[in-house]
């Protein structure tokens, strides 16, 4: 059986480079926490560890509430989840996590919490325990799911996938390198003579959409969009260039909503009017998928399905924010919709089974799409945990910008860097200045030592420099 014996949250506050601007939102600092726990399984002692920002504007996109209520609400989801942890025992991670899913589920119901939000709390606690069972059974993430050690019941969350595992749809093998999709915010600049001289960054990174491209190599590009159609075509269009001069090997690229339309007809009209603003028809050609154009309250509405109906070119569209619950994707794709995205936060087990459900419609020959996002992800734990889930389910273009919006790990003690270098140099590379930066090289990353880790983190990492509280 496996019990939850200890629980520590750390933190840290970090502070941007310089401003990111996504949908209502303008990040320049972020809390970072990690969650470290260990288990019992079976009368052995096992920690894991799970980390993420507590961002702001993103769970619940209320522009009324202050921001440190926002926070404090994250908080209280995730000591929530450990709470209803430590009453769990079960047989497998996957048994743990539905009977967490459920307690979590109940209590944010009875707490007007969104879903989103609430299992929030239930991912880290199910990250640690991946992370822990991993260790304990010294298996990659990727060898326990496709021989679903970890026990999962695809049919209990999609009926479709009842009698399968993991192993019919996962990939045989994660990808080695995936592509970086760089992620360009609102207000990021395009060309370094934008960035007025009392913004500009001096610490060895480059800072403006151009320089970014020529430094990293770029070739995959998430574009941020609003709604404000004459300012989105104008940059569009200039982005458009950039890519065709700075790109001649070629490009992609996705347009990110983040939730700005709430009539659903003029989103069809807004994506006729930047065809016809951004003229060039190889810019298009290049367009992977349209993110969550949709406000959550409308989304996954009937008047999703008239559209699709009425809109039979339509780009293929994700849902991103409106995937809270375990039958959203299915929802979505009854509406219409080409796929979600995966996000650690949304849980690893919920993206499985829409990664496996997902590839039955590819083999069945029905449109299928699994991305990659990023809630600004660093490292030394979020980013290569999600990179490792990311890479096991199959997606190779994954959106990266923590390291664009953060320095590297600056920030974070000299014995987290000093292990993050000596344990994930393929990975990470030492700035100029001596601190680890991420190594994006020909627009790509190299995964080899987080997919050889057990969940994406090797070694026993050390954050004892770390405000931690035990809970």
């Amino acid at each position: 059986m496996i019990a939850l014996r200890s629980a520590a949250l750390s933190s840290i506050p970090l502070k941007a480079r310089m401003p990111f601007r996504y949908g209502i939102a303008t990040m320049t600092e972020v809390a970072h926490v990690f969650l470290r726990l260990t288990f019992d399984f079976a009368g052995q002692a096992q920690s894991g560890l799970a980390a993420d920002h507590l961002p702001p504007k993103w769970f619940t996109k209320d522009p009324n509430r202050p921001l440190d209520e926002e926070v404090t609400e994250m908080l209280a989801v995730i000591r929530a989840a450990v709470g209803h942890a430590r009453a769990i025992r079960a047989a497998t991670p996957f048994l743990f996590w539905r009977e967490l899913y459920a307690a979590q589920s109940a209590w944010a119901k009875g707490n007007k919490i969104p879903p989103l939000l609430a299992h929030f709390g239930t991912s880290l606690v199910e990250r640690a325990l991946l992370d822990a069972f991993c260790r304990v059974n010294r298996v990659t993430l990727a060898a326990a799911l496709r021989g679903n050690l970890p026990g999962m019941d695809l049919g209990a969350l999609h009926t479709v996938l009842a009698g399968t595992t993991p192993r019919d749809w996962l990939p045989a093998s994660p990808p080695a390198e995936v592509f970086a999709r760089h992620t360009v915010g609102l207000s990021d600049p395009i060309t370094d003579d934008e960035i007025p001289v009392d913004e500009r960054v001096t610490d060895g990174l480059p800072q403006s959409l151009v320089a970014c491209i020529r430094f990293y190599g770029l070739t995959h590009f998430k574009l941020k969009i609003n709604g404000d159609a004459p300012r989105d075509r104008a940059r569009l269009a200039r982005m458009a260039e950039v890519f065709a001069r700075e790109c001649p090997a070629g490009y992609a690229y996705s347009l990110d909503g983040n939730e700005s339309f709430r009539e659903v007809g003029a989103f069809a009209d807004y994506v006729r009017g930047l065809r016809a603003g951004v003229g060039d028809a190889a810019f298009w050609s290049h367009l992977l998928f349209i993110e969550q154009p949709w406000h959550r309250d409308v989304a996954l509405t009937p008047a999703i399905g008239e559209l699709a109906r009425a809109w039979p070119d339509r780009p293929p569209i994700i849902i991103d924010e409106s995937d809270a619950e375990l039958a959203s994707l299915p929802t979505a794709l009854g509406l219409g919709y080409a796929g979600t995205s995966h996000k650690n936060c949304k849980g690893i087990f919920k993206s499985v089974a829409n990664a496996c459900l997902l590839a039955q419609r590819r083999a069945a020959g029905l449109p299928a799409m699994l991305s990659g996002e990023d809630l600004s992800n660093v490292g030394p734990v979020a980013l290569l945990q999600d990179l490792a889930a990311a890479a096991t389910l199959g997606v190779t273009s994954i959106e990266r910008n923590g390291h664009h919006y953060f320095a590297g790990l600056s920030q974070f003690p000299a014995s987290v860097q000093a292990h993050i270098l000596q344990h994930h140099g393929d990975l990470y590379t030492r700035s100029e200045a001596g601190w680890p930066r991420l190594d994006v090289k020909n627009g790509r990353l190299h995964l080899a030592s987080v997919l050889d880790a057990p969940f994406g983190i090797a070694g026993d990492l050390d954050l004892s420099a770390l405000e931690t509280e035990h809970l």
